[in-house]
């Protein structure tokens, strides 16, 4: 936790690694809990003078592919800058404006939660192997399983097959 003011007041500074399987939130999106980010927060002025936050956040996850289910390697290389506003109608004014990210200042800042705010924030909304890169048995796999479901998913299809045995 952190004063996020009182660290850009004192150019702060802070880094460190976070193993993947601390990151609760970001468990849902992920094949495995293996690996580990490694970050540093440095307190900043922007060059209007505003406060910000400087972070970079670096490292590799496994992420579940929506095309076959199967480990997605992921690199992170996040770079960002968070202007700090220092109360609600602040943050409301710098939302209005697309190009700048900004965060309301609390005093009890959890840094953890805000790097894995900005990983989150940071991934595809359906991750997935390039074309042709998918596993073909796990693929055929899957096609099988929707074909044999749909053919069973019909409500007449049991009548069907008793019509067919007659």
């Amino acid at each position: 936790m952190i004063d996020p003011l009182d660290f850009v007041q004192n150019a702060g500074i802070r880094h460190g690694r976070i193993p993947v399987a601390d990151l609760a939130r970001l468990h849902d999106l992920l094949f495995d809990k293996e690996g580990e980010l490694i970050y540093q927060i440095s307190g900043q002025f922007d060059k209007n003078a505003k406060p910000g936050l400087q972070l970079e956040v670096k490292g590799r996850i496994h992420l579940n592919c929506q095309r076959c289910l199967e480990k997605l390697a992921c690199k992170i290389d996040l770079k960002t800058f968070l202007l700090l506003a220092k109360n609600e109608v602040e943050l409301q004014q710098v939302d209005e404006d697309d190009t700048i990210d900004a965060i309301l200042a609390t005093p009890d800042l959890d840094m953890v939660n805000l790097i894995e705010d900005e990983v989150i924030l940071s991934l595809s909304i359906s991750s997935r192997h390039a074309e042709g890169e998918c596993s073909p048995l796990k693929l055929k796999s899957i096609e099988d399983n929707l074909i044999d479901k749909k053919k069973t998913a019909h409500p007449f299809a049991a009548l069907a097959a008793l019509k067919k045995t007659n």
